[in-house]
């Protein structure tokens, strides 16, 4: 059995109501429901919410929820505690079922195909030595090498020292200098099971990743966290997309 496992709470500051927000004719939590629904490999589709509305769309969608309690739905509540909590409620409903691999998705990330959820589960199926395969995008132009941040005078000084990147006399101002800077996009994880059941084991930030983490190279993935990345979103759907389902 390999399930995926949507995470969506009610109640965003920097952006509120972004998982219901209209795009191209549909809530942006539909997107990531259709591709697993559409993905052949994946036996059911779950949410973990606790938003009415999200509730709604999953169920006309034909996606099975899962209630997720208060303590994690507040603002400081992780990720990975969310997921963990999903899983072992998928595992109680399934007790006789072998669960290897998890497809982990976000009702914020729309910028995913079961074309690309299908390509990484054969990954993690071809190769044991894999924990994970996630979607990561390529953004040169925000090289940690450019991150700043504000001294206790207010000036902008480097985010990470310079001698992090090697001898500060050979770097430069070209984005494209210091190599391909690629950023786990947060469109979709397939893990293995193990990644869940030992989180503690796993990479930061996103510790449900493992520690042997294989990219699935996508353009201008992102979850959503700020209105400016609506259209950002837009674009993804109709060059990468499916919104005719």
């Amino acid at each position: 059995m390999i399930p995926a496992l949507i995470l969506g709470r009610k109640g965003s500051k920097g952006f509120p109501g972004k998982n219901t927000f209209n795009i191209l004719g549909h809530p942006l939590a539909w997107y990531p429901m259709q591709a697993a629904l559409q993905s052949q490999s994946i036996s059911e589709v779950f949410l973990s919410t606790d938003d009415p509305e999200l509730k709604k769309i999953a169920k006309d969608a034909g996606v099975s929820v899962i209630e997720r309690p208060d303590y994690l739905c507040a603002d400081s509540a992780l990720g990975e505690d969310a997921y963990k909590h999903g899983f072992i409620e998928i595992k109680n409903k399934y007790p006789e079922q072998t669960i290897n691999i998890v497809v982990l998705l976000f009702c914020n990330a729309a910028t995913i195909s079961p074309q690309t959820i299908e390509q990484g589960i054969d990954k993690l199926i071809a190769d044991p030595t894999i924990d994970s395969a996630v979607t990561v995008s390529r953004y040169n132009m925000w090289s940690p090498l450019r991150a700043r941040k504000l001294d206790n005078d207010g000036l902008l000084k480097p985010f990470v020292p310079f001698e992090t990147f090697g001898d500060p006399a050979t770097l430069n101002c070209d984005r494209d200098s210091q190599g391909d800077v690629l950023f786990a996009d947060m469109s979709c994880s397939i893990v293995r099971a193990s990644c869940l059941e030992n989180m503690e084991d796993g990479l930061l930030p996103q510790k449900w990743m493992g520690q042997n983490i294989y990219p699935l190279l996508q353009e201008a993935g992102c979850d959503v966290d700020y209105e400016w990345q609506i259209p950002m979103v837009e674009w993804w759907l109709k060059k990468y997309g499916n919104n005719k389902a």
